[in-house]
């Protein structure tokens, strides 16, 4: 089981340490069984590392740049994160690909990038609303997965299902909507590489309410925790939800 937690674009210097503080002291009974991370906004990934170095909690990037260094003003290298302790490398998420028009065929470029620097990426597909209602939810997905993989060798990876319309809006998928999904995914995955272990996390209003009714479910490995990450005793929750869930 994985849990991480996407703080997004939030908490000032003081409160990034400190939230990294309180997550390490709450969680502590959890981090032998449950692989815990953190991904602060890149201005407080040193910080946070510092906080970090010592616990079980691991510091995961919220983005990065496929090329290790050149003209490319307010992007962050794979090597430059592992110059700073970053273990996991968030990649693909719905906002980088809505907000800011970044293809599967982009993503790809970071996953090999981030594979190649020695990271974790953790890959995030998911299907909007519109999709889910039409039927297509299935189909979309699986084609953003095999995009998103184009050219990708090792199975040295995450992926993250985050249904778009669930994110940040209270409304979450069901369990068997999720397990539906993660079954789904699981099978192209182990046809892309046969016996490879990988962990397939949900995201999507995870919440202390809802984790173990989902965590309960065969495929579902962990998850990618959005708003509630930014509380420690809520994420803390989820952690435990996940240790008590195997």
């Amino acid at each position: 089981m994985l849990v991480a937690g996407n703080w997004k674009m939030n908490l000032g210097h003081a409160d990034a340490v400190g939230r990294a503080a309180d997550v390490v002291r709450a969680t502590d009974g959890a981090t032998g069984t449950v692989d815990v991370a953190v991904c602060p906004p890149a201005v407080w990934l040193d910080a946070v590392a510092e906080r970090l170095r010592g616990s079980g909690v691991r510091l995961g990037a919220q983005n990065v740049h496929p090329e290790d260094a050149g003209a490319f003003t307010g992007e962050v290298s794979p090597p430059m994160l592992r110059d700073l302790g970053v273990h996991y490398a968030i990649v693909g998420h719905s906002e980088r690909r809505q907000l800011f028009g970044e293809t599967s065929a982009f993503v790809a470029e970071k996953v090999r990038a981030a594979q190649a620097a020695g990271l974790v990426p953790i890959l995030c597909v998911g299907e909007t609303l519109e999709e889910r209602e039409s039927g297509d939810a299935e189909a979309t997905v699986l084609d953003q997965l095999a995009s998103s993989l184009e050219g990708v060798g090792s199975a040295d990876l995450v992926v993250a299902y985050e249904p778009v319309w669930a994110i940040g809006t209270g409304q979450t998928a069901t369990p068997d909507q999720a397990q539906a999904m993660h079954a789904a995914i699981r099978g192209a995955l182990a046809e892309r590489f046969p016996g490879a272990d990988i962990d397939i996390l949900y995201g999507g209003s995870v919440k202390p309410g809802n984790a173990a009714e989902l965590f309960a479910q065969p495929d579902l490995d962990g998850a990618l925790v959005g708003g509630a990450s930014l509380d420690a005793e809520s994420f803390a929750a989820i952690v435990a939800a996940a240790k008590d869930a195997g």
